[in-house]
């Protein structure tokens, strides 16, 4: 059997505030389509999820969080890849602070960041415009239902 080898991932729900999400809006090679997605990112060599979390926040939103929580592990394609993603809901998000080292991007991503309201982002799942597993999940694990 051929199986992909992967140390691991983070996925971002970003929360300005109790009732909104941060999500990004980037071109996926694969699908060859421009996707509303949750941020996330792929650990770095001995770095622990938490602290990928935070610098993933930084890089791909612009904004520091103040509070990570975990909500969850989860493999997203077991069939052939051990790939663990791991959830954070992040709140208290504020700009980075006058003087901090900046946190450049991957030189591969071109996002778009966008806040949404969760009846909004739970209506585009429903309505077929979020089409990320990850974010389906990311959403589900905040609860609650869509007006």
């Amino acid at each position: 059997m051929e199986v992909v080898r992967h140390r691991g991932s983070v996925v971002l729900l970003p929360m300005p505030d109790p009732d909104h999400l941060i999500l990004v809006r980037q071109y996926r090679y694969a699908i060859d389509q421009w996707i509303w997605e949750l941020a996330a990112g792929s650990l770095d060599p001995g770095e622990e999820p938490a602290a990928a979390a935070s610098r993933e926040c930084q890089e791909e939103i612009g904004l520091v969080a103040g509070r990570i929580e975990p909500l969850g592990r989860f493999f997203p394609t077991p069939g052939y890849c051990d790939e663990i993603m791991t959830f954070y809901k992040l709140t208290e998000l504020t700009e980075p602070r006058a003087g901090s080292p900046a946190v450049a991007a991957d030189a591969d991503e071109d996002l778009r960041v966008q806040r949404f309201s969760l009846d909004e982002a739970r209506r585009m799942i429903r309505d077929g415009e979020v089409v990320d597993l990850k974010t389906v999940v990311g959403v589900g694990l905040l609860g609650g239902t869509a007006s």
